[in-house]
């Protein structure tokens, strides 16, 4: 069983809830945690469990980040908005930093999350 970290910026949450409920036999295999928001949309969108941690700019990014250095987050799958500002995009490009460091599989889009969840 793999520990999953779910997180997407605002424009792209919906994308995330769409594919979760695409994937929902798999993930369920796992344990999911989320960021506060983008955690509660997912368990509202799939019925699955998330454990969730504080909003992303309230330190749910610093949270998962914290989780992968040690340790405890297997992958990653964080849906970036490549188009908008971000105005916690220090966080989040610690988070994205943890996860090349510490070698966890790090999903951005549907395409990469598709691959990576095929691998688990």
């Amino acid at each position: 069983m793999a520990r999953i970290g779910l997180v997407a910026h605002d424009d792209k949450k919906d994308d995330l809830c769409v594919w979760a409920e695409h994937h929902k036999l798999k993930l369920s295999q796992h344990e999911l945690w989320g960021t506060g928001t983008t955690g509660s949309r997912v368990m509202a969108a799939t019925g699955m469990v998330v454990t969730l941690l504080k909003s992303g700019p309230l330190g749910g990014d610093q949270q998962l980040g914290a989780m992968i250095a040690e340790g405890k987050l297997d992958v990653l799958i964080f849906f970036i908005d490549p188009l908008s500002a971000q105005p916690h995009d220090v966080d989040v490009k610690a988070l994205t930093r943890l996860a090349t460091l510490y070698d966890v599989p790090c999903a951005n889009n549907k395409s990469t999350a598709d691959a990576v969840l095929a691998y688990l």
